[in-house]
């Protein structure tokens, strides 16, 4: 069956692609806490949280970044094409996101490059994550090798 993965070809510098939308609620918090073990009382403890600055409970930033991650993989673009994913720069936090934000995730193609191999190339994307606000909760750079059609 073919994939519906795009290929290195494929990505043109400046397109923007958007994916889907999800809300992260209480139960994604609680699931990634007991995975990653990261019971930090400001995700886990609301009596805790309503103290701080936020007045309540937020995602832990790494699943924000996780999140992202999977919409990017739902919509299809790396499915079968993607060889690796080379590396995340330059994370940043910039909101909480709270229980029931619904977020979506912008990535930009900044450069598409040709890499040693004939059949490989890598393309970086600046990506943004943002909230039904359109408030951006997350941004970063990666850069994934991706199959070339050769």
């Amino acid at each position: 069956m073919p994939s519906r993965g795009r290929y290195w070809d494929d990505f043109t510098v400046g397109e923007v692609l958007a994916t889907g939308r999800r809300t992260v609620d209480g139960g994604d918090v609680s699931r990634f806490a007991g995975l990653t073990g990261d019971f930090n009382p400001l995700h886990t403890d609301a009596v805790f949280a309503k103290e701080t600055p936020f007045g309540e409970r937020v995602a832990h930033g790494i699943l924000t970044l996780a999140v992202s991650n999977g919409q990017q993989n739902l919509s299809g673009w790396f499915e079968g094409t993607a060889l690796a994913l080379l590396g995340l720069d330059r994370v940043r936090f910039t909101a909480p996101v709270k229980f029931g934000d619904t977020l979506h995730t912008e990535m930009t193609v900044k450069q598409a490059r040709e890499s040693s191999k004939p059949d490989r190339g890598v393309v970086t994307f600046d990506v943004t994550v943002k909230n039904q606000r359109a408030e951006v909760v997350c941004t970063y750079e990666t850069s994934v090798l991706m199959r070339r059609r050769v």
